[in-house]
């Protein structure tokens, strides 16, 4: 199939990864060392590499579009059991054609579970609401808002196969596991007690400032601040939530009386999920750091189905 990524190796690219990655490497092998050709296929396969890792993000956003254009309030089916079915899915597609593979899915669970877990209680809490309809749901969570949750840790489990990520000067994991666990436990201990979400910030910034992580396209690799990349994340997650609360997925207070933007403080909140995130994923697929492979053939014992 050609050479990979060190991915391939480390982690095993499905079959059609393996192909299309096989077929970026010859096109590049065409290109000179340097100059444009060889930048804009470098460039062409590190977005075709992100768009393949938000495929189940991208589909369910399109759903939720789709579902508030279409879906007529007086359906037989309510459209929150729609989405749910099309969630299911979705997820069933992914897995069958290969673009997830059983050790991502293992993760995705992981997120789902996580991510309904809080749903129930911030809607016990009524820091938001879902539309009452439907009958494919826990208490007032209808069962979709679970795979929104899967959605960022199937970009969070691809991103890192797809381009070989690596880490300089990464923190201890046991630490970056208590910090997670704080924050999680402080999404729900804040409407109680004092709110240590900026404390929870000093400490990510302390424990991840010098941390860097090295990202893989083709030939090339470029750095990346660890702190930069996760608020990227957070303000891109957050452009979805205004779109998924435009299509009326759920709605915040101040937006039960008719939609507006999503409070830029929220910006926080996802920053702070992030961290929960990563460390979920590490406990998959451990932080190495770099090795200076320069192109590592792919393992064909290793390419998963």
């Amino acid at each position: 199939m050609g050479e990979a990524a060190s991915g391939g190796r480390r982690f095993g690219f499905t079959r059609l990864e393996a192909r299309l990655d096989a077929w970026a490497r010859e096109l590049l092998d065409r290109a000179a060392d340097r100059g444009v050709r060889a930048w804009l296929i470098e460039f062409a396969a590190f977005v075709a590499k992100q768009a393949w890792s938000s495929v189940f993000g991208f589909l369910l956003l399109v759903a939720l579009v789709l579902a508030r254009l279409l879906h007529p309030d007086d359906a037989a089916i309510a459209r929150n059991d729609v989405l749910t079915v099309v969630a299911v899915i979705i997820q069933i597609l992914m897995v069958a054609t290969g673009l997830e593979t059983a050790r991502e899915l293992r993760v995705i669970v992981l997120f789902h579970v996580v991510g309904t877990v809080m749903e129930l209680f911030k809607t016990d809490v009524g820091s938001w609401n879902y539309d009452e309809g439907g009958v494919l749901r826990i208490a007032a969570v209808p069962l979709f808002s679970g795979f929104m949750y899967a959605a960022v840790g199937s970009y969070m489990v691809r991103v890192y196969r797809l381009f070989d990520l690596r880490f300089v000067r990464y923190p201890p994991v046991w630490a970056t596991a208590v910090v997670a666990a704080a924050i999680y436990l402080n999404f729900f201990s804040h409407h109680f007690v004092v709110d240590l979400r900026y404390l929870l910030l000093v400490l990510v910034a302390v424990l991840w400032w010098r941390t860097t992580m090295v990202v893989r396209s083709l030939r090339s690799s470029f750095r990346l601040p660890l702190l930069a990349a996760f608020a990227g994340l957070a303000a891109v997650i957050w452009i979805a939530e205004n779109v998924a609360t435009w299509a009326g997925a759920w709605a915040y207070p101040d937006q039960v009386d008719g939609w507006e933007p999503v409070s830029a403080s929220k910006l926080v909140s996802w920053f702070l999920l992030m961290i929960v995130s990563v460390v979920l994923v590490t406990w998959v697929y451990p932080p190495k750091p770099p090795d200076g492979e320069a192109r590592p053939e792919v393992d064909r014992d290793r390419v998963e189905m």
